[in-house]
């Protein structure tokens, strides 16, 4: 369970404010919730290492917005959006908490999840289809002996 929330988890961030926004406003029926940590934006170092192997290093900062909230039915919810969309953060963990939930458990799943997992592999089976039009086959020929 705890890979496939994190794979959701990922899916919610992942998603633009719109979609996000736009699958919560067809979601009807939000429990009441407490905002246990307001949506609150800061900065976050990111490290990197030289082809995976190396030596890890500091690359820079980037902005990060988290929030987290406990429905009324005691279900906690937590997200972490690159950028400042605090509404796309408060939405976010509503929707992670509401997952977390047997009542809601199977219409999130459903209703937002799924859509949202099929919209992302067709982002990228096209990225990858337009990076495959442009590979380049490098060869070498071979001249002749003289």
């Amino acid at each position: 369970m705890n890979s496939r929330r994190q794979g959701i988890m990922a899916i919610l961030s992942e998603e633009s404010p719109q979609a996000i926004a736009s699958a919560f406003a067809t979601h009807a029926d939000c429990p009441d919730y407490e905002l246990v940590r307001a949506p609150e934006t800061g900065l976050v170092m990111v490290r990197g290492r030289m082809g995976g192997t190396g030596s890890a290093f500091n690359l820079g900062e980037v902005t990060v917005t988290r929030c987290v909230v406990r429905l009324d039915t005691g279900e906690t919810g937590s997200s972490y959006i690159l950028g400042r969309h605090k509404q796309h953060a408060l939405q976010a963990a509503i929707f992670d908490a509401l997952w977390q939930s047997p009542a809601h458990h199977e219409r999130i799943e459903k209703n937002v999840i799924l859509p949202l997992e099929q919209a992302r592999k067709q982002k990228r089976d096209e990225i990858k289809a337009e990076t495959a039009a442009t590979k380049v086959d490098f060869f070498t020929m071979v001249r002749g002996d003289d």
